[in-house]
């Protein structure tokens, strides 16, 4: 039986409204290119949620590969500051059903440390039985490590529990080291008729 839910934050969750941080600060679709491409592609944005870099150390790093018209945009990205979390509609619902039914949620996350800055404004943050986010830990999915390690910090059993994620790579892993795995499309209702098979 199907006991804990682990679910991943973006992209399942909740998401950053990039779009319309671009419309509020007038940022150009070639400027939209540049951060894309030198910030949520970079090395840094990847150190970050693995923990091996500070969030200082990342803007200075991009700051000087980028005009500079463009660093406060820089900042707020990596910050994660400045920006609206939206919710995946109908998440937070099915996250309230599934705690009154008794199953336990977790959320497992490839985040930086600026996660514990924003995770009060995350919609159903308060319903989740705990949480693992890779830059704490050094780790990141699709490692097997961190599934491992996110059983045993949350006290669960991989056979008794099921991984939500967006990114099938990660789905995969976590299938690998036991769990049952969803790949998450967007569409809440048949996510919500596969955990009731499970």
């Amino acid at each position: 039986m199907i006991r804990n839910i682990i679910f991943d934050l973006f992209g399942v969750i909740a998401r950053f409204d990039t779009e319309g941080y671009y419309t509020v600060h007038g940022i150009s679709p070639s400027d939209q290119q540049i951060l894309q491409r030198e910030v949520f592609r970079s090395l840094e944005f990847a150190m970050g949620d693995r923990g091996t870099i500070s969030e200082e150390e990342a803007v200075d790093a991009i700051c000087a590969r980028v005009p500079e018209h463009l660093h406060e945009a820089v900042s707020d990205f990596i910050y994660r500051q400045n920006r609206v979390i939206l919710p995946i509609p109908g998440m937070e619902a099915l996250l309230q059903g599934l705690k009154d039914h008794g199953r336990y949620l977790f959320l497992l996350s490839n985040t930086s440390k600026a996660f514990h800055c924003f995770r009060t404004r995350i919609p159903g943050i308060e319903l989740f039985n705990g949480t693992l986010i890779s830059a704490d830990v050094g780790l990141v999915k699709p490692d097997p490590a961190i599934f491992r390690l996110a059983c045993e910090q949350f006290g669960i059993l991989p056979s008794e529990s099921s991984f939500i994620d967006d990114t099938p790579i990660n789905a995969e892993a976590a299938q690998y080291v036991g769990m049952k795995a969803y790949v998450f499309n967007g569409d809440v209702a048949e996510l919500g008729k596969w955990l009731i098979e499970k």
